[in-house]
């Protein structure tokens, strides 16, 4: 979110350095791959706060992602700066409050080049077949989009999220990790990695949270999520023409409550 609002205002240049400290310069596409908190601080500095909660509110920070999903809460959005600065909390989170449907739908609104959808839970078969596909609100994001593609790549490839490589497989995935702590509960730890694919007619995001210690991290999560990839490609669910997964089988109680605090 922070890297296309930057994108979009003009703060950053993709390809251009920025510096974050005194003798380290980062660009944009290793910044993501790398999952650098100095990087994304100092984005937050230079949009300011105002900017931050206007394109916060456009991604969907604080209000429902989903479309009459029982049981679903919304995060929080700061309306004041936070105490411990903006660059706080454009790196790690402080006065965010994000849930696991609110990252799938901003994830999915990048995958689709702008366009947010509401998220659906369809309950059986029947209600997969007569889902229609309803439209949120349109970003005016243009071609920003492959601007972060690049870095969501380089995650997967040699960043962050190495461990969601793990699946070998030959598709494209893209993603980008984030871990933290939870203000809400202190001692508890939050790996978060919010992830797209680009297989052909068989897109979908996988979002994956870890809480617990120390050793809970948003690298850990990515394998999970390469762990998610790889069995369906094992049942075949890539290739063009495969037959339909018995979806009733696949379908769990959403975790429409769990938030935490993540940015970037």
């Amino acid at each position: 979110m922070v890297s296309l609002a930057s994108l979009k205002e003009g703060v950053v240049d993709p390809s251009s350095n920025v510096r974050i400290s005194r003798r380290t310069s980062m660009d944009m596409t290793r910044a993501l791959a790398m999952s650098n908190n100095l990087y994304f601080a100092r984005l937050g500095q230079e949009l300011g706060f105002e900017r931050v909660v206007q394109y916060g509110k456009l991604f969907g920070l604080g209000e429902k992602a989903g479309l009459d999903i029982a049981g679903e809460t919304p995060g929080y959005l700061a309306t004041e700066v936070p105490q411990s600065g903006i660059g706080m909390m454009t790196s790690f989170g402080d006065g965010i409050r994000l849930t696991p449907l609110e990252l799938t739908s901003i994830i999915a609104t990048v995958a689709d080049k702008g366009t947010m959808y509401y998220l659906q839970y369809p309950h059986s078969q029947e209600e997969v077949d007569k889902l229609v596909p309803r439209i949120k609100r349109q970003l005016d994001l243009g071609e920003l989009t492959e601007s972060i593609k690049p870095g969501m790549m380089g995650a997967v490839e040699y960043g962050t999220a190495r461990r969601a490589g793990y699946s070998n497989l030959d598709e494209t995935i893209l993603g980008k990790t984030g871990t933290c702590t939870d203000t809400a509960q202190p001692g508890v730890h939050l790996g978060w990695f919010g992830s797209y694919n680009e297989f052909g007619d068989k897109k979908l995001v996988v979002v994956v949270l870890l809480t617990g210690g120390r050793g809970v991290s948003g690298p850990i999560a990515s394998g999970i999520a390469g762990n998610v990839y790889h069995n369906l490609a094992l049942a075949n669910y890539f290739k063009m023409n495969a037959p339909a997964l018995v979806t009733t089988s696949l379908l769990t109680e959403p975790s429409a409550t769990q938030t935490a605090t993540i940015a970037q």
